[in-house]
């Protein structure tokens, strides 16, 4: 059984990840034509596409997007609290699967920026997914940037960012119930 709920989480995540990272990508008007942008586009459409002709996009947002990533979020949980034999309400259910949902993208924006840090190191000149992350983080960090100054080279915006999301995460994980782990 532990193998199998091994497997559902991956698929929910990997879904999430990317349906996380296709309006993320909207919302900061990253290239649509580099390699990943493609990528992501195309494996999210078929999720998408449909529920997007019922949902109209706010803003240049596409909220089809959003309620695609929230209904696998909460379908997740509800599915993994299925099969450990629990049961909750469906009020439960929506709030879980909305804190689901916030504390995956966080974890998504930590993750990118430790694969900038590293690639920073290591890649030399321009790398179309350097580009595509330093796009997609620059809206977080850039107002740390402008509150704490560059101290020498050393751009310590990172640091705080990832301070601030472990205080997040922690706030978040505090209004769970305690039999949830997400």
């Amino acid at each position: 059984m532990e193998a199998v709920i091994y497997l559902l989480r991956f698929v929910f995540d990997a879904f999430l990840m990317i349906l996380i990272m296709r309006f993320w990508l909207q919302w900061v008007k990253a290239d649509f034509y580099n390699p990943l942008s493609q990528f992501i586009v195309k494996v999210s459409n078929p999720l998408v596409l449909p529920l997007r002709r019922v949902i109209p996009g706010l803003g240049g947002l596409d909220l089809a997007t959003v309620v695609v990533a929230y209904i696998i979020a909460t379908l997740k949980f509800v599915t993994l609290t299925a099969l450990a034999g629990e049961s909750l309400g469906v009020g439960l259910a929506f709030y879980i699967g909305l804190i689901v949902l916030v504390k995956q993208a966080g974890f998504m924006l930590f993750v990118i920026m430790i694969i900038m840090a590293i690639m920073s190191w290591v890649v030399q000149g321009y790398n179309p997914t350097l580009m595509i992350f330093h796009q997609l983080t620059e809206p977080f960090l850039n107002p740390i940037r402008r509150i704490i100054p560059n101290l020498g080279g050393l751009d310590l915006s990172m640091i705080v960012a990832f301070l601030a999301m472990n205080v997040i995460n922690i706030l978040l994980s505090g209004s769970l119930p305690y039999w949830s782990a997400l």
